[in-house]
């Protein structure tokens, strides 16, 4: 079961052809980061119009790679979430492929493609895939939560704990561009906080306290805003790297500590490291240290699978096919996600 997939909830257009193995056979991904890199962040209307110029130029890549049509047998879209105008584009030209070619249609949620992302078999994956039951930490620049997946489904899927305010993604970049450092923020602070040294710049880890798996990351950025304004701006690299360290220890312990703890709150033996954030070294590392003290195995997909890609939409809606899913052209496009949230936004007590 071949399945062709668009994705395009944010500022990347891409077109995968992947089987309900998880064998990857073509992904194709164009970036807009420099299209928005002059607004610090994405634009919603120029990701829209940018979807609408690359979309059949990612498609005709992908189906290249695979001999075309021939080769497929379903097709399927990211629908939700993510910015509307965007999710339109890659979810009406997913329809009028499969009308145009009398090809069955599946709507897949984003969240649950990240969820799923390492069980794809593409080059420099890892050679194990995670089995179910396993715990995820799903942390990206638009999403991050702690789930308990028991399977591929979305009734298999319970959200243990999100975050209350900011993605951690998100409060990355806030920081990278505080300090004016470009966007997107996330790489660039994970490879000054490498040179820096924490100690310099301490800042206390949010929401420490044992009980709770929320996350919160809004006064992280709050804080490092406020002891800059005591101190002054950073006089040379060296300060910005010190800055980025103490940042990213504090943001990064906290998801590595709440991941753990939900874990053994759990009983679950496999940790799995997915979305964007996914990609940042300290996080890897600290995560593989923290699972090996605790006796749990730690599955990290390849980079190429953390971030956005249309791959692991293309694997979910194959998963969703082989079981006889389909889903009709009426099915509509929105900006949350279908899984259960528990965590609710904003501060107070719970």
């Amino acid at each position: 079961m071949r399945v062709l997939a668009i994705e395009s909830s944010c500022d990347e257009t891409a077109a995968a052809v992947v089987d309900e193995s998880g064998r990857v056979f073509a992904d194709v991904v164009r970036s807009q980061v420099k299209l928005h890199a002059p607004y610090g962040g994405v634009v919603p209307e120029l990701a829209s119009r940018d979807h609408m110029r690359a979309v059949s130029l990612v498609v005709r890549e992908a189906l290249d790679r695979v001999g075309g049509f021939s080769n497929i047998d379903g097709i399927a879209a990211t629908t939700r979430p993510g910015l509307a105008g965007a999710l339109l584009v890659g979810v009406q030209a997913a329809k009028g492929i499969a009308w145009a070619r009398d090809l069955p249609f599946v709507a897949v949620d984003h969240l649950v493609g990240h969820l799923l992302a390492a069980f794809l078999e593409r080059e420099g994956s890892p050679t194990d895939k995670p089995e179910y039951p396993f715990i995820a930490l799903l942390a990206s620049g638009g999403h991050t939560a702690i789930y308990r997946v028991d399977g591929p489904e979305l009734s298999q899927i319970k959200e243990l704990g999100g975050t209350r305010d900011d993605a951690a993604g998100e409060a990355f970049d806030k920081i990278a561009k505080l300090l004016g450092l470009g966007y997107p923020g996330g790489p660039i602070v994970d490879r000054l906080a490498a040179q820096g040294r924490a100690e310099n710049f301490p800042v206390p880890m949010p929401m420490a306290r044992r009980d709770s798996l929320e996350l919160s990351f809004s006064g992280l950025k709050s804080y490092v805003a406020r002891a800059l304004a005591e101190r002054g701006m950073p006089k040379d690299e060296a300060e910005i790297a010190d800055i980025c360290a103490g940042f990213q220890r504090a943001a990064i312990g906290s998801l590595v500590t709440k991941t753990l703890r939900a874990a053994k709150a759990e009983g679950v033996d496999t940790v799995v490291l997915a979305g964007g954030v996914a990609a940042n070294r300290e996080l890897r590392t600290r995560a593989a240290a923290a699972c090996e003290k605790a006796g749990k195995r730690l599955v990290v997909p390849a980079f190429a699978s953390c971030t956005d890609n249309a791959a692991m939409i293309a694997y979910v809606g194959a998963l969703r096919l082989a079981r006889g899913e389909r889903d009709d052209f009426s099915v509509p496009t929105a900006t949350r996600t279908s899984l259960v949230r528990t965590t609710r936004k904003g501060g107070g007590p719970r």
